[in-house]
């Protein structure tokens, strides 16, 4: 019998660490470099501060014995899971890696997943999954299928508990996209990543259409389209970048405040240009971000969503260094007009700044909700109750602005005083009405319109009066649904006033098992 080394546990290991680090070998590294993307590794030195990442699980391996798989471990199997700090602040994460069994799923992987998952969940800290992976590992059978389903159990309980992002960088097709899609921001690669339930081949042989993967289901498609994604990266290295910097914006957990920066823009500054921004015609359209970034900390807006429902903004941005939630009607895309897809995706976010204690501030100029039979038969009743739930229920200070129409139940539903606004400050351009001027005078006064000798006149005379009388930001005041009249140069300083007095706000809902948003 052959001599034998005896066992050396530190040659073992070291062995171990080279293989785990080595992934899927060379070439399917090189392969990995030549479509554009770069190694689940690299995405984590990129992603995290230098030196900070600590991996778990660095030896596990999978649990299949069929098809061969004996002879086929890889440590780590397919997926780099641990912790690391961002600007300093600590979060977990995990990277798929296509170059082991292209990303597949097994029970194991789906374990290193959860098991990070729960400990971000016990010590308070944001989740980040880079997503690269060629969906359930076929031979492993329901095993796999049972581990996205733990995945998935996972993601509903942190929900809401600390932030949840997912970075798109590879292939997530399947039962794969639900776990990103339960996740609260989903930053995708563009020509590189694809998401879909079913791929072009399915679909061609079921419905006979034919479609690429990037029209299906690339980048494009879901930050434009339909509104799956909330953020597009030409590379990985500045999707990565992005997502370091919404964190910048956001708190750890549900129990902690959002970070401040220290900032040298003057809190009470006054911007003149503010007066004049909103034009004299309302029914002409001006830029909403104009508003937003002359009021906000400098350079501090980060928009969220820029590319779909363009008809409504939002996003992060500081006040005084303090991070806030911004929603905008945007008046130069349908007016402003409220319709389905800007209802959920201006409720989505609310509800996310409501959830991580993040102050909001909305800037309001909607002539009222879409209308058309496609609007009404894709149910806008119910997702535009969507966006009312969500500012009535949320409990953290609520700032608003009215810079110009605030007409019908759009007015009630855009974060108005009814609904718990805590301060809520108008413009003079405002104009605050059941409707607008013409169809309000045309409903009010059809009969002396009529019998008027000039009827083009006499509608004028009655449109001036209505204004006068309803179309301003006075009788709401007086009203006190209003809190204060201001000039437009001023709204960075009370904006920020009434976010230092709201501070140390409290409010509680009725104590309950959960809520029933009308889905």
């Amino acid at each position: 019998m052959a001599h034998q080394k005896p066992f050396d546990p530190v040659v073992a290991l070291s062995e171990l660490d080279r293989r785990a680090l080595a992934g899927g070998g060379a070439a399917r590294v090189a392969k990995q470099h030549e479509s554009g993307k770069l190694t689940a590794r690299e995405r984590i030195e990129l992603l995290l501060d230098p030196g900070s990442f600590v991996e778990m699980d660095r030896l596990v391996t999978h649990r299949c014995h069929d098809f061969g798989m004996d002879a086929q471990k890889i440590p780590g199997d397919g997926v780099i899971t641990g912790h690391g700090a961002i600007d300093g602040r600590k979060v977990f994460v995990f990277a798929q890696d296509f170059t082991v069994f292209g990303g597949s799923l097994s029970g194991a992987y789906a374990a290193k997943i959860t098991k990070v998952m729960n400990l971000a969940m016990r010590v308070g800290a944001p989740v980040i999954g880079l997503n690269d992976s060629g969906g359930a590992r076929i031979q492993e059978g329901v095993e796999s299928l049972a581990g996205y389903a733990d995945i998935f159990q996972a993601n509903v309980l942190a929900s809401g508990v600390v932030p949840q992002i997912s970075a798109i960088m590879g292939p997530c097709a399947g039962g794969a996209v639900y776990s990103p899609a339960l996740t609260d921001f989903i930053f995708m690669v563009e020509k590189t990543s694809y998401m879909f339930i079913t791929g072009p081949d399915v679909i061609k042989t079921v419905t006979h259409e034919e479609v690429t993967k990037e029209d299906l289901g690339g980048a494009r498609t879901h930050n434009e389209r339909s509104g799956v994604a909330h953020f597009a990266a030409h590379d990985d290295a500045a999707c990565l970048a992005m997502v370091r910097e919404l964190l910048a914006y956001l708190p750890l957990n549900n129990h902690e405040d959002p970070p401040h920066r220290p900032s040298t823009d003057p809190v009470d500054r006054e911007d003149p240009a503010l007066d004049t921004l909103v034009p004299t015609d309302s029914n002409k359209p001006y830029d909403i971000t104009g508003v937003i970034t002359r009021v906000v900390d400098e350079d501090s807006f980060f928009e969220v969503q820029s590319a779909f429902a363009g008809n409504i903004v939002v996003g992060f941005a500081r006040m005084g260094g303090h991070p806030v939630g911004i929603v905008a009607n945007q008046p130069q895309v349908l007016a402003g007009c409220l319709d389905i897809d800007a209802s959920v995706k201006a409720a989505r976010f609310v509800r996310f700044c409501d959830a991580f204690n993040v102050p909001i501030v909305t800037f309001v100029d909607v002539p009222g909700f879409l209308p058309g039979t496609a609007q009404e038969y894709g149910g806008i009743i119910k997702h535009g109750a969507k966006l009312l739930y969500a500012y009535a229920e949320a409990t953290v200070p609520k700032v608003t602005v009215i810079t110009r129409k605030a007409y019908g139940g759009a007015y009630d539903v855009m974060a108005s005083k009814h609904l718990r606004g805590d301060m809520n400050f108008a413009w003079p351009t405002a104009e605050i009405a059941v409707m607008g001027p013409d169809g309000a005078v045309n409903i009010v006064y059809r009969r002396e319109i009529d019998r008027a000798d000039d009827p083009v006149a006499a509608k004028a005379a009655f449109v001036d009066e209505y204004r006068r009388t309803f179309a301003n930001p006075f009788k709401a005041a007086e009203l006190g649904f209003i809190d204060e009249v201001i000039t437009p140069r001023q709204t960075r300083a009370r904006i920020a006033r009434a976010l230092w007095l709201l501070r140390d706000k409290r409010l509680q809902n009725p104590a309950k098992k959960h809520d029933n948003l009308p889905l």
